[in-house]
């Protein structure tokens, strides 16, 4: 399983994942599932993947490929004009690769699926986020939905959906993804460490740094064991239930 998680701040976009991959509990393994491709002044994306391991490696080395070499039948994801034709290219790449592995007449919900997020900048149009679905549609996020998750999603939806602010700082967007990981990865075995995030700040066109948070990463240690504390906290300081006298 895999939980990717991607916000949407007013200063620009954060993405973090897990790097975890398995096959039972005795076949686990670490694959990276962040993966980023810019030039420098003129764009920038990033894709997280979550699903099928075989499907999710194909769609990033062709999506790897035709970056050097791009073709008429292959376009480049770097020569789309907005990352709106970054997200429909993506996607036929993705529905591409399912329909090749999948047995005729079978539908995306086989053993062959996969979901995408995708974010980034190209020129002078706006960040955009989106959402890329095992059938190659997608949809953007907006206002309404500033966030998106993939993979192992409901343990560390909730504190996301109380706490996250479009307005803030870079430091306190990552302090809220990592609780939602330590939610998440606490709760499923399945999702765990190391994780990798990337900060892209608006309108500077360059991909950044991806930072792995280790295993012995002090400051996840003290999130992680901080949220429990605080939530020990909260729980004793709300009023206890009272039964009827009766």
């Amino acid at each position: 399983m895999t939980y990717c998680v991607g916000l949407r701040l007013n200063a620009g976009l954060i993405f973090m994942s897990d790097t975890r991959t398995n096959a039972g509990l005795d076949n686990i393994s670490t694959f990276r599932k962040l993966h980023s491709w810019s030039k420098p002044g003129e764009a920038m994306i990033t894709v997280m993947t979550a699903g099928n391991l075989a499907t999710t490696q194909s769609v990033i080395s062709l999506l790897d490929e035709r970056t050097k070499a791009p073709s008429d039948r292959s376009p480049s994801i770097l020569e789309q004009p907005s990352m709106f034709q970054v997200a429909r290219l993506v996607g036929e790449t993705l529905r591409e690769v399912i329909a090749g592995q999948a047995d005729e007449g079978q539908r995306a919900d086989t053993a062959f699926n996969a979901s995408m997020i995708i974010g980034g900048q190209i020129g002078d149009g706006q960040p955009r986020m989106f959402l890329i679905y095992p059938e190659g549609n997608f949809i953007e996020a907006a206002d309404d939905t500033p966030f998106f998750q993939i993979g192992e999603t409901k343990y560390g939806r909730p504190i996301l959906v109380r706490a996250f602010d479009p307005d803030m700082s870079f430091a306190d967007a990552i302090k809220l993804l990592m609780v939602s990981f330590d939610s998440t990865i606490k709760a499923n075995l399945s999702v765990g460490l190391p994780l990798d995030f990337q900060v892209y700040r608006s309108d500077s066109l360059e991909a950044g740094d991806i930072h792995r948070v280790e295993k012995t990463d002090t400051y996840f240690e003290t999130i992680s064991d901080g949220w429990g504390d605080a939530l020990k906290l909260a729980f004793d300081s709300l009023p206890a239930f009272e039964f009827d006298a009766s």
